[in-house]
């Protein structure tokens, strides 16, 4: 399949859904400026320069573009401190290291927002029994559901913080393999509020992965103590080769840092290898990345609407993450969908993407994405796992044209079936 084989009523459909979107899109654009002004002034107040860009090899000590980058994101985010590593090799990496920063042998980590995401599972315990992981390590695990509106569940988590054990307490944002709605920054600030409330000395992390820059907020601004994600989501801005970053109160940053490398290294070894200026030119390009992404996902919402296929957010709801869920409904359907985004790939137009057994998941998942870096989500993409009712978790695009063309390849492979 190609772009020349897009169908006339596909182009149609696409611009009947334009025509909704101007308002939407011009929202976005809003945000996106308004979180270009941020970076641009950090960028400035660290005096960011070419010597930055220079790497490091061997300990990676003295590495400035290593500490300005830190800096940089401490402020964007609105923390003490930040740790911008390409030795985290994903998010669930970053995460991870976080929650350790978190609890000691004997104390509690309190979901708040229902289950974490599948791979988060084996590094916390809930399933498997892996060596290292948090429950290997003394750490116990407790869970409140949301509410039955799909948001927090103000009063259970009230409720369940008052556990003496619980030392941590973690927000996932986005909505996962799940269908869940992404929980907004005030949302998020709600939950720090009312934790507080109760225990100020919890401190409460929050999972921000395929959530930034699509707010002027961040959850550092409504008082959450430590948030990580990764750099081939969002952050990145589609140019970061690997990395991720956890930023928060010092002291945490600090204890996370611990957990990448070894106690009493920390954070003052990890060469850069010459990636400096990939991640700050990402983090640069961010916001407007970001923009594409959920105008993307706005387009593949409305074009899903046309065709009377149930989705979410809808094409004009307010977005939290780049995350579109769309409700396939069967196997056959969610192999189209996925093939029609991989046909509208710049990377392996050509490959037909199977369902395989992925690491981390307990069921086999079906992946679209061709990508410039390997699993990049800021990229667009399209997963999910094989099982009842057959939702793909479509996010991405780099830019709205080829995430549009992408869509409109979905589409008109979906009306093949």
């Amino acid at each position: 399949m190609k772009i020349a084989d897009i169908k006339p009523e596909v182009y149609e459909m696409a611009k009947r859904a334009e025509l909704r979107l101007g308002g939407r899109f011009r929202e976005i654009d809003t945000v996106s400026e308004q979180n270009t002004r941020k970076i641009m002034q950090a960028f400035q107040n660290h005096r960011v320069s070419d010597a930055c860009f220079a790497g490091t090899t061997g300990y990676g000590y003295d590495d400035l573009g290593r500490e300005t980058l830190d800096k940089i994101y401490a402020e964007v985010f609105g923390t003490e401190a930040a740790l911008v590593r390409i030795q985290f090799v994903n998010g669930t990496h970053a995460l991870t290291a976080a929650m350790f920063a978190l609890a000691k042998p004997g104390q509690k980590i309190l979901a708040v927002t229902g289950t974490p995401y599948d791979t988060l599972r084996t590094a916390i315990g809930i399933s498997g029994d892996s060596f290292g992981s948090l429950k290997f390590y003394g750490v116990e695990y407790g869970q409140v559901e949301l509410a039955d509106d799909g948001g927090p569940d103000y009063k259970a988590i009230a409720e369940a913080v008052k556990d003496e054990k619980v030392a941590g307490v973690m927000i996932q944002r986005s909505r996962g393999y799940e269908d869940r709605k992404a929980l907004s920054v005030r949302e998020i600030g709600k939950i720090v509020e009312t934790v507080k409330a109760v225990n100020p000395k919890i401190h409460v992390m929050v999972d921000n992965c395929y959530g930034e820059f699509t707010d002027t907020l961040e959850p550092g601004d409504v008082g959450a103590d430590l948030v990580a994600g990764s750099l081939i989501k969002n952050p990145g801005g589609g140019i970061a080769p690997t990395g991720a970053y956890v930023a928060g109160k010092a002291e945490l940053v600090e204890r996370a840092a611990m957990r990448l490398t070894t106690p009493g290294i920390g954070g003052e070894c990890g060469s850069s290898l010459g990636n400096n200026r990939l991640l700050f030119q990402g983090f640069f390009m961010a916001p407007h990345v970001v923009a594409q992404a959920l105008k993307t996902a706005c387009f593949c919402a409305a074009m899903m609407e046309e065709l009377g296929i149930e989705s979410s957010p809808s094409a004009l709801e307010p977005r939290s993450d780049i995350i579109q869920m769309v409700k396939l409904g069967s196997p056959e359907n969610m192999k189209r969908f996925c093939l029609g985004i991989q046909a509208g790939a710049p990377v392996d137009s050509y490959v037909t993407p199977e369902p395989w057994a992925m690491p981390g998941y307990d069921c086999d998942v079906i992946m679209a994405a061709g990508s410039f870096i390997q699993g990049s989500s800021i990229e667009l993409s399209a997963d999910g796992p094989m099982r009842e009712p057959y939702i793909a978790y479509m996010q991405g695009g780099l830019t709205y044209e080829s995430g549009k063309l992408g869509i409109m390849m979905a589409v008109s492979a979906m009306l093949d079936g």
